[in-house]
């Protein structure tokens, strides 16, 4: 085995063999973007797993953040295991909330949840929960809701002003603010009883904290009286677990360590019960066998959830007080001037907040000051196409999407590109990728390249919305609405094919059940159309309710992933109305859920060769998509347009209905106060400062600002051999209200992103 061994491992880069070489005890590995670390983690694993000689009994566990990351990782550790000549056995590859789940389910007697009859929820600001929670907030604290309303600035008796800030506080501002401090509060490992602890240290006229307490607490009592459960209860609930000397002691002996992969992204709960896992309370002299491998320059969620890089930047600088930091900055992934503009950001951000700084904090800068490197090895780093980065100014995105366009018909002229290659184009907001997609179809018409929009909010909840509108129309199927709406969803899973447009959708009944005569006049389309319509309704009579959704699921022929999201969803309902269940209830509770919560599909990967990615990185494909959900990806031309500063960074946006009370976001205030107290005990031990609201105000706004230019840097760093950007003069204002009417006189002037500003000066 040894030698085997020895020829996996060297085959890793400087860096990388660090952390292939790992036998015991803690490690962070800090890693720049396209190092590698999945790779490294994976034969990192398998090497373990061969000198330990880790088994069923006794296993290596891997934890991630998604499921197609556990697919992707199990795969890599499965093949080198094969290399070793070894079976694919002794890890276990989990997301955070899957090993949770799997812990707490094993004791439901002490994590306290009965998993069999909760339901689990993900609740918006617009969920009955929230609603109820604020609701009853309001009831039990009036002199706290009054000085909401009072606000900074007063309503100077006007009755009918009094009345629209009670409403929005009521409809808007509490729900939005439970929502942010409880998954907040939560995500830390802090009770209700804790976060009203935070009260002493705080000084505002609005108690905020005392607001946050009241919610979190009247929460918590209306989940448990719901028997809901939310993904930290998860969490909570196998701590609980953990606390037992006996269930402990099981668990930490089949384990021999633990890998975090993504680890700028994890809480501080979770961060405990990994440590927990990682331990072995019979050996305390020991260190935990805690590996956490991330990247803190590619954290880019933390303002609108609950993960914060400040604690892997934390771990990071311990692990190198004690000479067990790992950075592994050689990255194969992009040509040298691609390296060169990505670093030159990292500098550029660093310096700018470096000049803001009151005190010169080094601590809290946006990047942590590590670079990436090409590799030493010849060949490894791809060609420049071209020379390898574009810098566009326009005069408008119109003129962008064109270049674009050309640009492309340029790069896939050449067959070899075609077949071979990959592009896409990254945006920041949603509504940018619709309206490039919609301006380029002209080049698969024209020229037969495949423009797909990935739009992951839509993926998540078309399913559910599917079943609904289906189960709508059963239930009326006279309602025009609804008709159309059934023919709609046939026509596109192509059970059907007929323009919708030569039925009479006003009368239902006058299709479905013609006269001989007007039957006579079908079409074998419209034959086929009535035949499938009819059975649909035939459903409603011939199976009872709770049969239905599966029913339609089979119907529509969904493929495998959606069977599963199907089955998941079918349970969900037919929990949350037992004792009550009808066809009505179901569609009430399906509408319920999509309004107030985000549905997860469960994943399979059937395309491709299994790999779940190669859907966004297939080779002759123009792939638009957000930047937030290119990270993990890369492709060899990238585009970023609209790199305009009210883009990114952009501003922190107050809306004018809540300026009364004052020129800042609540919950985002609210957010910063309490992670400001939370670090202070996490890292400090103790609670010296606290921050008003305008101090954690500008904390927040900057916060954002550092997390754009992340955001930003991680899409430019998906790029192997072309990076193109461009920022244009006019604009949309806010793109999410663009009407694209070609009207060019209607958009706003623009300048430049700061860091595209810096490079155009640079270069010329």
């Amino acid at each position: 085995m040894e030698q085997p061994l020895e020829n996996l491992i060297k085959q890793l880069r400087p860096g990388q063999d660090i952390l292939g070489r790992w036998q015991q005890g803690e490690m962070a590995v800090s890693a720049v973007p396209g190092a590698g670390k999945s790779h490294s983690l994976a034969v990192a694993a398998a090497a373990t797993i061969a000198r330990e000689k880790l088994n069923l009994r006794r296993q290596l566990i891997i934890v991630t953040y998604t499921r197609s990351a556990t697919a992707s990782i199990k795969q890599k550790v499965e093949k080198n295991l094969a290399y070793l000549g070894l079976p694919p056995i002794g890890f276990s590859v989990q997301t955070i909330h899957g090993l949770a789940l799997n812990i707490a389910s094993q004791y439901p007697e002490l994590s306290q949840l009965n998993l069999n009859q909760s339901n689990l929820v993900s609740p918006n600001s617009n969920h009955r929960l929230i609603k109820h929670t604020v609701n009853q907030w309001i009831d039990e604290n009036p002199h706290l809701f009054e000085v909401l309303v009072e606000g900074r600035q007063g309503f100077g008796g006007e009755e009918s002003e009094k009345m629209r800030r009670e409403s929005i506080i009521r409809s808007e501002l509490l729900p939005n603010l439970a929502r942010t401090v409880i998954k907040e509060a939560k995500c830390s490992g802090k009770t209700p009883q804790s976060l009203a602890h935070y009260i002493d240290y705080t000084r505002d006229d609005y108690q905020i904290m005392a607001i946050a307490s009241g919610l979190y607490k009247n929460y918590q009592n209306l989940m448990i009286e719901n028997n809901f459960i939310d993904y930290d209860d998860m969490i909570l609930g196998a701590l609980k677990v953990l606390q037992n000397n006996e269930a402990r002691k099981i668990w930490q002996q089949q384990i021999h360590a633990v890998f975090e992969d993504e680890a700028q992204d994890s809480s501080p709960l979770q961060v405990e019960l990994l440590e927990i896992l990682a331990k072995d309370d019979e050996k305390p002299h020991l260190e935990a066998n805690l590996v956490r491998v991330g990247d803190p320059n590619q954290a880019i969620n933390s303002t609108f959830t609950p993960a914060d890089p400040v604690y892997f930047n934390w771990f990071c600088n311990l692990c190198s007080q004690k000479n067990c930091l790992a950075t592994i900055a050689q990255a194969g992934r992009s040509t040298q001037v691609i390296i060169d503009t990505a670093n030159q950001t990292l500098d550029f951000v660093n310096h700018q907040a470096l000049k803001k700084s009151k005190n010169n904090d080094k601590i809290h800068l946006p990047f942590r000051q590590q670079y990436i490197q090409p590799v030493t090895q010849k060949n490894v780093n791809p060609a420049p196409f071209e020379k390898g980065l574009e810098l566009h100014i326009f005069e408008h995105i119109y003129k962008t999407v064109e270049a674009i366009g050309k640009k492309i018909e340029l790069i896939f002229a050449e067959e070899e590109h075609q077949k071979n290659h990959n592009l896409a184009i990254l945006v920041r907001e949603k509504s940018q990728g619709k309206f490039i997609n919609d301006n380029l179809q002209y080049l698969q018409e024209n020229y037969g390249i495949n423009v797909t929009l990935i739009d992951e909010n839509s993926t998540a909840s078309e399913l559910p919305q599917e079943i609904l509108q289906l189960l709508q129309f059963i239930d009326r199927p006279h309602s025009p609405e609804y008709f159309h709406n059934a023919l709609q969803i046939l026509h596109k899973r192509e059970l059907i094919d007929i323009p919708i447009t030569s039925i009479n959708i006003n009368n239902p009944e006058k299709f479905l059940y013609p006269t001989i005569l007007e039957e006579n006049e079908y079409s074998d389309n419209a034959f086929h159309t009535r035949k499938v319509v009819i059975e649909l309704l035939q459903a409603k009579t011939e199976l009872v309710h709770y049969q239905l959704i599966p029913y339609l699921a089979m119907a529509l022929r969904y493929n495998q992933g959606e069977l599963a999201t199907t089955h998941k969803l079918s349970e969900r309902i037919d929990r949350q109305i037992i004792g009550r269940s009808s066809l009505k209830t179901i569609i009430s509770s399906l509408q319920e859920l999509i309004n107030s919560e985000r549905f997860e599909v469960i994943e399979t990967f059937e395309d491709d060769d299994d790999n779940p990615e190669n859907i966004y990185t297939r080779c002759g494909q123009v792939t638009i998509m957000t930047m937030h959900k290119s990270k993990g990806l890369d492709w060899d031309y990238v585009f970023l347009p609209f790199i305009n500063e009210n883009n990114i960074p952009g501003s922190s946006y107050v809306p004018k209905n809540v300026q009364f009370l004052g020129e800042f976001n609540l919950p985002e205030v609210a957010r910063g106060q309490l992670r400001y107290l939370i670090h202070q005990e996490k890292l400090a031990d103790k609670i010296t400062q606290y921050l008003s609201i305008d101090e954690a105000w500008e904390e927040a706004k900057k916060l954002k600002e550092y997390e754009e230019y992340r955001l930003l840097y991680v899409a430019m760093t998906r790029a192997k051999r072309l990076l193109w950007m461009a920022t244009e003069k006019k604009a949309p204002y806010i793109w999410s209200f663009f009407q694209d009417n070609q009207d060019i006189d209607s958009l706003s002037s623009m300048s430049p992103c700061p860091v595209f500003n810096f490079f155009k000066n640079s270069k010329n």
